[in-house]
């Protein structure tokens, strides 16, 4: 059978230029200019713990109303967009519940900012989600040992200032989409370990989401999260009960 070979460099052509094509509409934006990425910088430099992310909040927030016990939700990314980005359900509606996540923070950071963001609401009592980005390494290596510490040293203030710690486990990842290479598991097992016998041996309360939402390999259930790490609606209708019982649990 012979081939028309104008009918063949016509499809050769037009091959090529969707191919072209494709490439154009699917390169990667480029990124910001190096003054841009400078000033961003010098940004996190100058408040490496976020205390600008809620002081107006704060500053605005009334005196919790009588009867109604005020709880902070404090933690990174997975309290952080509770409610606040699309697909992720709705952040106790009519609750006294003041969400004071912070995207990306690990728990150094979030040890700097307790004060200001916790301790000085005046809740009654204060849900500490966090780790993960310990674990991812976001602000350098850290150790589970070093994770721990920041755990105590948060619980222990809160405990100085009448204020009941409930300590939530680390909710499951099998990898993380920004650190390629990390391997969470294990260490994500090897803290909700200590975060379970520390609660104990405190008198503190304890929540387990990891078990409500891991799989047989350590990774979240399918449907619970966006990208094996970030919780969907699905993901966040499983933690909000969990959360209600270890708050009434804790207030009781």
């Amino acid at each position: 059978m012979k081939t028309n070979p104008v009918k063949y460099l016509t499809l050769l052509l037009t091959l090529a230029f969707a191919a072209r094509l494709t490439a154009q509409t699917t390169q990667p934006k480029p990124p910001p200019p190096v003054s841009q990425q400078v000033a961003h910088m010098e940004d996190q430099l100058a408040d490496w713990p976020q205390l600008k992310r809620y002081q107006a909040d704060n500053a605005a927030l009334p005196p919790p109303a009588p009867g109604q016990p005020r709880v902070v939700f404090y933690g990174d990314s997975i309290t952080d967009g509770w409610g606040r980005q699309p697909n992720t359900g709705e952040f106790f509606p009519g609750k006294p519940y003041v969400n004071r996540g912070i995207s990306g923070q690990t728990t150094p950071q979030m040890l700097v900012r307790f004060q200001q963001d916790v301790v000085h609401l005046h809740p009654a009592a204060v849900l500490i989600l966090a780790g993960t980005n310990d674990i991812a390494g976001n602000t350098g290596p850290s150790t589970p040992q070093m994770t721990e510490d920041n755990f105590t040293s948060m619980a222990e203030i809160a405990r100085q200032n009448g204020i009941k710690v409930i300590l939530a486990s680390i909710t499951p990842a099998y990898s993380y989409p920004w650190k390629p290479g990390v391997d969470p598991v294990p260490t994500i097992k090897e803290i909700n370990s200590w975060l379970k016998d520390y609660c104990a041996k405190e008198g503190f309360t304890y929540v387990n989401y990891y078990s409500a939402m891991a799989d047989e390999k350590g990774a979240m259930k399918p449907g619970l999260a966006k990208d094996g790490v970030h919780p969907t609606a699905e993901g966040y209708a499983v933690m909000g009960p969990l959360a209600e019982a270890a708050i009434a649990k804790a207030l009781q």
